[in-house]
């Protein structure tokens, strides 16, 4: 209920915006209340590995309570977002380059200049790597109409 609610407080703000997004479309983490389930996501760059979070380092960002494994991850993330949060809202990269989304799972992850993609299941993970420079041009071009569709 909380998350249907989340999604119509957005749709509202997105109509009553006089631009296309009332919050910033590329980060807002569509699929959970609580972003890339409860992992760090400045330890996949720090630490180069996923970490879970740890609620007493908690931040509200564009609709999502995102967790932190220390202060000091909490307040990089706080100083710039946009180079910390996943790619695609979260979803898995390789279901948005087919032109839909999916779930994650954060152990399959990648970092492809300087940004964080995540993906469903092994299998799918192992198709990305195999061939993501494409797969990630394909999901910037599906991205924003799979945002269109999902307001």
């Amino acid at each position: 209920m909380k998350h249907l609610f989340s999604k119509l407080l957005i749709t509202l703000a997105v109509l009553s915006s006089t631009s296309a997004f009332a919050v910033d479309p590329t980060f807002t983490a569509l699929f959970s209340d609580e972003a890339i389930r409860g992992y760090d996501t400045v330890a996949y760059f720090t630490e180069g590995k996923p970490v879970k979070g740890d609620e007493q380092f908690s931040h509200e960002y564009n609709e999502a309570t995102w967790l932190f494994s220390s202060q000091g991850n909490l307040d990089l993330f706080r100083d710039d977002p946009e180079k910390y949060a996943p790619q695609y809202g979260g979803y898995c990269a390789y279901a948005v380059s087919q032109n839909t989304t999916a779930s994650i799972k954060p152990e399959l992850f990648t970092i492809v200049d300087g940004k964080l993609y995540l993906n469903y299941s092994k299998s799918v993970n192992d198709k990305w790597l195999a061939n993501k420079a494409n797969f990630i041009v394909d999901a910037d071009k599906n991205w924003p109409k799979i945002l269109e569709d999902q307001y």
